[in-house]
């Protein structure tokens, strides 16, 4: 008896072991599975393609099965599969857009430069035994550095001849032109100089110390510190137009939001902190604003700033945006390009189900693509949105759901279809509304000059450098977006803005927002 108890003891200390080591051997292959998928990543990273387009698939292609076994949305929602079917069909009819590469032509690069003709004469000519008989030109592109010079503002004064004659200026003895007002008051650098360095620094991403350098080239030796005292002011100068930009933007009923990473110094730990400029963006009105808020990266923050916002805000699938689910006023509209972004970085660990996801999303954008070409209104697309795409985002809602239970949550492919899913009633938000985007491409489009500023200035000496590196993005990003010349609006928005900022001028700041000068200086 004792035999037989020892045996059974034994055997269940062996079963015990052997579910022990089952355990282990799926934990490590689960493991071993999210590093390959994390190799395959950084592998793609570092030497494949980093654009997240895919050829144009077959419509057939997309009927195949995964992995041996039919793939049945009928079964599951047999309403839900036919009308996918319908939109799909009716979608792969449209035409396709075509890439052909068009012929070059002539880009007329010269046709608006000034032109300083040189002529060169044949040695010992003599003009009495030859005529003219015609000319050749050959043209080149020449450079001359930029100059620095110095105005002299010159006001004569004038004194009455004699005193005993009347003045006709209220008793003036002495006449004068008043001074034109200045950027900086009795300060040295003019509205040009001041553009330029503002230029150099926000939209060429050159840092003081560089071009501390250039000034030195051209003839000036200017300290850093310098450069810092003129940079501090004439931001300053910028901040009431900063704030009649914001109020303009935040009054508009669709906004796209993204944030991104600012690196600013951290006195007291002798280190860059990483800190956080939020962008908020204008859609229909094409203006943008970056925020700084202690570089904090709360939701408070935007909820906060946005807190008079009414209508259709769209962001990725940051939870701080979630602070706007409870405002009635506010409806969040998700991003695709965030969507697909995720399934595409999984191709690797799971090509079939990647592609299948892909390619319902690829049919999206076909949707979006042959509205842009037909140039149909946005109650149209509206309409088409909700006779196409809608299908289409029902049936991967369910797709979504079933494959989830087939892959492991950690690996790229669970968090990917997790991720979308959970946004999915964000996502279909946009086919309501013609004027909603598919994707918040444009806000990241408007952050990529800050990504660009971060490699080559590095970091933000402090709090208000950062919150100054966001007023002059702000303006800078403004003229981007209405195709305006940086300088020149620099240039004259400089000149005039102390007048537009004296009490009472009775003058809108609104004039001199870029998109606003555009309209007023067309010729």
């Amino acid at each position: 008896m004792d035999g037989q108890d020892t045996l059974l003891q034994v055997i269940k200390q062996l079963s015990e072991t052997n579910s022990k080591q089952h355990e282990e051997i799926t934990s490590l292959r689960m493991e071993l599975q999210r590093l390959s998928a994390q190799i395959a990543w950084f592998t793609r990273q570092m030497f494949g393609r980093k654009s997240e387009k895919l050829g144009v698939f077959d419509p057939n292609q997309l009927a195949l099965n995964f992995e041996g076994q039919q793939v049945d949305l009928i079964q599951q929602d047999v309403a839900l599969e036919a009308a996918r079917e319908v939109a799909e069909s009716e979608i792969a009819q449209m035409p396709s857009r075509q890439e052909n590469k068009t012929e070059r032509k002539n880009r007329k690069l010269l046709e608006n430069l000034p032109v300083v003709e040189i002529v060169l004469e044949p040695e010992g000519i003599d003009h009495e035994k030859y005529i003219r008989i015609g000319e050749e030109h050959t043209k080149t592109l020449e450079f001359e550095p930029g100059k620095l010079y110095v105005k002299d503002i010159i006001r004569p004064k004038y004194g009455l001849r004699s005193s005993t004659d009347v003045s006709t200026e209220k008793g003036k003895g002495v006449l004068i032109a008043p001074l034109p007002l200045l950027p900086l008051y009795k300060g040295l650098p003019g509205a040009t100089l001041l553009s330029e360095i503002l230029i150099r620094k926000c939209v060429y991403h050159v840092p003081f110390y560089r071009q501390i350098q250039q000034l030195k080239h051209l003839g000036v030796n200017l300290a850093e510190s310098t450069l810092n005292g003129w940079f501090k002011p004439v931001c300053e100068i910028l901040r009431p137009l900063y704030d009649k930009l914001k109020e303009i933007v935040i009054a508009a009923d669709y906004l796209q939001v993204d944030e991104t990473t600012l690196p600013v110094i951290n006195k007291e730990k002798h280190m860059a902190a990483k800190e956080y400029l939020w962008m908020v963006r204008a859609v229909m009105k094409n203006m943008v604003f970056f925020h700084y808020d202690d570089g904090s990266r709360s939701g408070k923050v935007i909820g906060n700033l946005l807190k008079d916002f009414k209508g259709y805000l769209q962001s990725d699938g940051y939870q701080g945006y979630n602070v706007f689910q409870a405002n009635g006023e506010v409806c969040l509209v998700g991003c695709l390009a965030h969507c697909r972004r995720r399934f595409s970085e999984s191709l690797e660990e799971n090509k079939t189900l990647a592609e299948y996801a892909l390619g319902q999303i690829q049919l999206l954008y076909k949707i979006e693509r042959n509205a842009d070409d037909q140039k149909i209104t946005h109650q149209d697309r509206a309409l088409m949105r909700q006779r196409l795409s809608l299908p289409i985002l029902d049936a991967l809602e369910k797709w979504l759901e079933i494959k989830y239970k087939e892959v492991l949550p950690k690996s790229r492919m669970g968090e990917a279809i997790s991720y979308m899913y959970s946004l999915m009633p964000r996502l279909k938000v946009y086919t309501r509304d013609g004027r909603l985007r598919i994707d918040n491409n444009g806000a990241e489009n408007a952050i990529r000059p800050i990504a660009l500023a971060r490699k080559n200035f590095l970091f933000c000496g402090d709090n208000q450098a950062a919150e100054y590196t966001a007023i002059i993005s702000s303006l800078l990003g403004c003229c981007k977006a209405a195709d305006v010349n940086p300088r020149d609006w620099l240039i004259d928005t400089l000149n005039r803005l102390p007048y537009y900022t004296q009490p009472k001028s009775g003058k809108d700041l609104k004039e001199l927002l870029p998109a606003y000068w555009a309209e007023s200086n067309e010729i």
